[in-house]
């Protein structure tokens, strides 16, 4: 009987051809294959890197240094196996042989690549030496194959969207130490992708103690759910203690100086997550503070739920360049974070909102000029189906915002027509991905219909505001 692939490999070999089809070449290459077995979380690639204490974007590195810059306009209709990816193919279910397994996995077929290219098969200079300098070559990676728990097989053949292993720093808790984190602009690009791999070690299972002994304080004048419990959670995680400190106890700049507040607490703890109303609050504070703070949400932004929202679309997408998301809603701290972050994760963004509902002014002219830079598109609209045309992502967030509950019943009749129902979503593609950053007050923002439909992501996001935090944490600490 045939050897098969597993849905790993399969999946692989799917985004090989995505891979070639983007740059607009006409065939599979092995340098392809690379890039097609850096998609996905756990698999038998990614540990056989482990194995051999390498990062999934060190190979992405060599393999599209080969394959040189993409081109835009280029992408092609469909793109077949050339010759050397054959091989490499062939190779594979030799390799599985050899070790035993019933199964091509995404590591065998790792191993039939570095095979290959150890045998010359190598259509563009230059790949064979960038692997060689990282060592990840055929000897090697033999031997450490034998330590790879292998694939299991599946009855699916449907190959699914998984997150994509972009180029990152290699991620190691610390990395981030000391820094304050009080907006997404705060971190440079290969620290986000740097902190995405982290969240993804985190989500796997791994936990490191890099919190043993350490204590973060929550200053919160705002109430909490998700953010209470997560940053909690991700804290004991790490082997580390957690004070809360509510609104009875905080008062800050009314009880007592902020200034005064953060040096007190950072004599006594390791960091503080702060959740308040005004920015300069939380900027005042960090300015005084020896400790590294957090922004667990202002007025102005909520960096930690704009991080987590797109390590969701990753997942769920694999991609974020190209993909097109419309926030629907009040030009509110999310949508801050959101705008901010898409230019430079490469995803064209759309705001949808009444008019008189617009971003702050600095904030929308920043986004523009990050668009501008980074070759995204930015529009505001005030016609929800217009924007929703042809969306990957539909993200909303509640009308009236803590603080605003005054004007509740005026922006439910600003709002009227600016909700995330049925009638939007098929304006929307047919696989978009529902966002929601919670909590939800069903029946004005979304509806119960989309809430809770296949096409949502809404949970998948609040538990990932725990692994991400968790992940900031370990870096920051």
């Amino acid at each position: 009987m045939a050897i098969q692939f597993t849905r790993n490999g399969r999946k692989a070999m799917l985004w090989a051809q995505v891979e070639a089809m983007r740059r607009g070449d006409l065939y599979v290459e092995p340098e392809h294959l690379l890039l097609g077995l850096l998609h996905g979380e756990d698999t038998g690639a990614l540990r056989l890197l482990d194995k051999m204490n390498l990062a999934g974007y060190q190979v992405r590195d060599c393999a599209q240094a080969t394959l040189g810059p993409e081109s835009a306009g280029t992408r092609v209709e469909t793109s077949q196996l050339s010759p050397s990816a054959k091989k490499a193919v062939e190779q594979a279910r030799r390799e599985t042989e050899a070790t035993g397994d019933d199964y091509v996995g995404t590591e065998h077929l790792m191993l039939a690549i570095l095979r290959g290219i150890s045998d010359g098969i190598e259509p563009r200079p230059g790949l064979r030496e960038k692997l060689n300098a990282l060592g990840l070559v055929y000897e090697r990676a033999a031997i450490a194959i034998q330590g790879v728990t292998p694939e299991l097989p599946s009855l699916s053949d449907e190959p699914s969207p998984v997150m994509t292993a972009a180029p990152v720093l290699r991620p190691r808790p610390s990395f981030l130490k000391g820094r304050d984190f009080l907006s997404v602009s705060d971190l440079a690009n290969d620290e986000i992708r740097a902190l995405f791999e982290l969240t993804r070690e985190f989500k796997m299972g791994r936990t490191p103690d890099a919190g043993r002994g350490k204590t973060l304080a929550l200053l919160f004048e705002k109430p909490s759910l998700r953010t209470r419990v997560t940053m909690t959670v991700a804290m004991n995680r790490l082997g580390g203690n957690v004070v809360y400190l509510g609104p009875e106890e905080v008062g800050m700049g009314k009880r007592e100086a902020v200034a005064d507040m953060a040096r007190c607490l950072s004599r006594w703890v390791d960091a503080v997550a702060i959740r308040t109303f005004a920015d300069s609050i939380i900027r005042e504070f960090a300015d005084a503070s020896s400790a590294p703070v957090i922004n667990s949400l202002t007025d102005r932004e909520h960096p930690c739920q704009a991080l987590a929202d797109y390590y969701t679309i990753l997942e769920s997408r694999s991609e974020t360049a190209g993909m097109k998301l419309v926030f629907v809603g009040d030009g509110n701290n999310v949508a801050h974070s959101l705008m901010l972050l898409a230019p430079r994760m490469g995803t064209h963004f759309t705001l949808a909102c009444p008019k008189g509902y617009e971003p702050d002014p600095n904030i929308l002219s920043e986004a523009r000029e990050l668009a501008k830079l980074y070759g995204t598109n930015f529009d505001i609209s005030h016609d929800p189906l217009v924007a929703a045309d042809d969306a990957d992502i539909l993200y909303t967030d509640t009308w009236t915002s803590m603080g605003q509950e005054a004007e509740a019943a005026k922006r439910r009749a600003d709002f009227a027509g600016f909700q995330v129902n049925d009638e939007l979503l098929r304006e929307a593609k047919e696989d978009v991905l529902v966002l929601h950053c919670l909590p939800a007050h069903r029946g004005e923002e979304i509806t119960d219909s989309v809430a809770d439909s296949p096409y949502s992501g809404i949970f998948d996001q609040a538990e990932n505001r725990l692994h991400i935090q968790q992940a900031l944490l370990a870096a920051i600490l």
